[in-house]
């Protein structure tokens, strides 16, 4: 049986947060916290650390901001739900055919319903993370668990040279944050609708 291309994108997105939820369960249950190992020599390891909700390891707010930002996510996962509902019925007709503007290009292209899956199930990937890791590792009551990071990437990992004013002799490390594949799939689906299909947001839909 075919799928609908509404199908398909559920489907992707469920295999996307299956993915996630692996990874960050076999950290969980298998590492230290702050406990890592090389993957590829010094400059792709994986760091078991854990983070208040924000991507990249960022905090917010405290116990209030938890809460909030919680909350928001609840929202903005809906709303992207909703969004990309909308668009998928736009982009086809009664008959399965897509639809085209007038210069023969798909109404809603596939990639744009694709970037934006890649979005919504990053979002979905922490929120899970943020509702019911506190319950289910008994450490914080429902909206209050810590989100599993792990992908660390120390690019470059040196001191700024001595000559150079106020930072000279400073340790330095670039790609610092420690991140998650949720994370991921949130930042590729941004880039890519930013710099593929701009287009499409910018005729408004």
């Amino acid at each position: 049986m075919k799928l609908s291309k509404g199908n398909r994108l559920l489907l992707l997105g469920f295999i996307l947060v299956v993915i996630d939820q692996v990874i960050k369960v076999l950290v969980k249950t298998n590492m230290e916290f702050g406990q890592h190992f090389n993957v590829i020599g010094n400059w792709f390891q994986i760091l078991f650390i854990e983070n208040e909700g924000m991507a990249f390891g960022m905090k917010f707010g405290g116990t209030v901001g938890k809460f909030l930002l919680s909350l928001f996510r609840i929202g903005l996962f809906a709303a992207l739900c909703w969004w990309i509902s909308s668009l998928a019925r736009k982009s086809v007709d009664s008959d399965g055919s897509a639809v085209l503007l007038e210069d023969g290009t798909p109404k809603v292209p596939t990639g744009v319903l694709v970037g934006l899956t890649l979005i919504t199930a990053g979002a979905f990937g922490n929120i899970i993370d943020s509702l019911f890791y506190g319950l289910i590792f008994n450490y914080a009551p429902f909206m209050f668990g810590r989100v599993v990071d792990m992908l660390y990437f120390p690019l470059i990992d040196s001191h700024w040279p001595d000559w150079m004013p106020i930072v000279g002799g400073r340790h330095f490390i670039f790609f610092s944050p420690v991140f998650n594949f949720a994370d991921s799939c949130v930042t590729v689906g941004a880039l890519y609708l930013i710099f593929f299909q701009y287009r499409f947001f910018a005729r408004g839909e």
